[in-house]
């Protein structure tokens, strides 16, 4: 018995449906590897603009007169701090000092350097805060943030001592406590170092991630200087985050 051939409408019917359906597929295909690519590249200028926020920001969205935070002192407690000085924009060996520019920059180099001193509403404490803008692609701020880890380790930052203001008498020796962060999704390193205001000496520094942590009996420990330089470092790196996400919002 012979088979019945199809009719050709039938097999010109299924030809243009196999036709415009690998068309449709393809053309998925390719509009999500491009609209990949282009958040992808969004991302990467995003990244690179976020470079210059030192320039293109404000001094008083860099560095607010006031901050505030409900969590960041010890048991929780609310804090607030007030701005005495800014320094003007520095090269990093200068706003850093050599001891942590050789740790930070061989790896990620410099563009410039940030930095500003407050004290807390109680004027008890002096915190520096710094933020180091490097030249590093993405890759390389994961590489630093890999090998830098907490930053429990690294030499202390300077200080930025103001004349006429309770940040005075904030030089090298009256560091207590520091955190330094790495960040990934910007090209920028935030640091803080807090001590007394009253200008006390202190012999024995200590990390402020070991600063608060519990059971810690030192001296810095007990007097929350920890507390201080660990929530002002969470305030300003909230702020460059922030930034370089509208950042990436106006390239996407």
């Amino acid at each position: 018995m012979v088979a019945s051939r199809p009719h050709p409408l039938r097999v010109a019917a299924v030809v243009i449906a196999l036709v415009l359906g690998t068309g449709l597929l393809g053309g998925a295909a390719a509009g999500a590897w491009l609209t990949g690519d282009s958040a992808a590249s969004a991302a990467r200028a995003a990244f690179d603009d976020s470079r210059s926020l030192w320039r293109d920001l404000p001094v008083d969205e860099l560095f607010p007169p006031e901050l505030t935070s409900e969590g960041a002192g010890p048991g929780g407690a609310e804090r607030r701090w007030l701005r005495v000085a800014v320094a003007p924009d520095e090269d990093c060996l200068t706003a850093i000092g050599p001891a942590l520019a050789e740790v930070l920059l061989p790896t990620a180099g410099c563009e410039r350097a940030v930095r500003a001193s407050y004290v807390d509403d109680t004027v008890s404490s002096v915190t520096t805060v710094g933020m180091v803008f490097t030249e590093a692609d993405a890759p390389a701020m994961e590489a630093l943030r890999a090998s830098f880890g907490t930053g429990e380790g690294a030499p202390l930052p300077l200080t930025l001592a103001a004349p006429g203001t309770a940040a005075e008498g904030f030089g090298a020796e009256q560091r207590a406590t520091w955190t330094v962060r790495v960040l990934t999704d910007a090209p920028v390193i935030v640091y803080t170092v807090s001590g007394f205001a009253d200008a006390r000496v202190v012999d024995s520094p200590q990390p402020a991630t070991e600063a608060v942590a519990e059971g810690q009996d030192t001296a810095v420990a007990l007097s929350g200087l920890g507390h201080e330089a660990m929530g002002l470092a969470d305030q300003v790196e909230r702020s460059i985050r922030q930034a370089a996400a509208r950042l990436t919002e106006d390239h996407g």
